[in-house]
């Protein structure tokens, strides 16, 4: 007995909804403090027939609130967020949950921040000019347990280990923390707006700053706020 063009197409959509319904999708939680950009990442990811964003959030605390109620299966962070670190955040992020993997998509030069990222917990590093589909390529290779680094980038980490702390530039000497405080510097930012952007005292940022005098063999603050003005300059060149 032949079915009729109603049931036929029935089953048809069953047999959609059930594909629909058992398709596996990658869940994704983006951090950045741009709502635009967070909603271009969203329009970008959700293209894919594979992935999906599960949650997003401005800043390290909401993220932390968030991510247990939205189980993601990788977090996608910008390293400049509102009171608080990006790097501190992958820290974090590797502590608590450490089977999270996590990848950077930054402004910011992966030549200066790229291997602190990867040392912090990161699983990938990006700059923000990246391509659309190298953005999507990174969170499906990372999500397959692969690191996602850019040939330049992995070179430079290899020639790392060839060198000794002390032969290093004093740039690439700075504590994650101090390079925060040196880069602020640059841009004209005081101690105590340092110290309340980062949530620390004025007392732990001079202390800071006095550090990376020391790495860069300099005395006085203001020779350290020349210096760091002359590397800010030379960033966004």
């Amino acid at each position: 007995m032949r079915e009729n063009y109603s049931t036929i197409a029935t089953k048809h959509l069953l047999h959609h909804l059930i594909y629909v319904e058992t398709k596996v999708q990658s869940r994704i939680f983006v951090v950045d403090d741009h709502p635009v950009v967070r909603d271009g990442l969203k329009n970008l990811i959700e293209q894919e027939e594979d992935l999906v964003v599960c949650g997003e959030a401005p800043d390290a605390a909401t993220a932390f609130k968030l991510i247990p109620q939205t189980s993601p299966d990788l977090v996608l962070v910008d390293l400049s967020l509102e009171h608080s670190s990006g790097l501190e955040l992958v820290k974090d992020l590797r502590n608590q949950y450490p089977d999270l993997p996590v990848v950077v998509l930054s402004m910011h030069d992966e030549m200066v921040y790229g291997e602190r990222a990867v040392r912090s917990g990161a699983r990938g590093y990006l700059m923000k000019g990246e391509s659309s589909q190298r953005v999507v390529s990174a969170i499906r290779s990372v999500l397959q347990g692969e690191v996602f680094l850019s040939e330049r980038l992995m070179t430079q980490i290899a020639s790392r280990l060839s060198h000794t702390k002390t032969t290093r530039p004093p740039i690439e000497r700075l504590s994650d923390r101090e390079l925060e405080v040196f880069q602020m510097l640059g841009q004209g930012t005081s101690t105590s707006a340092i110290a309340e952007k980062l949530s620390l005292s004025v007392k732990t940022v001079q202390m800071y700053v006095a550090r990376a005098k020391e790495k860069f063999g300099v005395t006085s603050a203001r020779e350290l706020m020349r210096e760091a003005v002359r590397w800010e300059e030379a960033q966004v060149k």
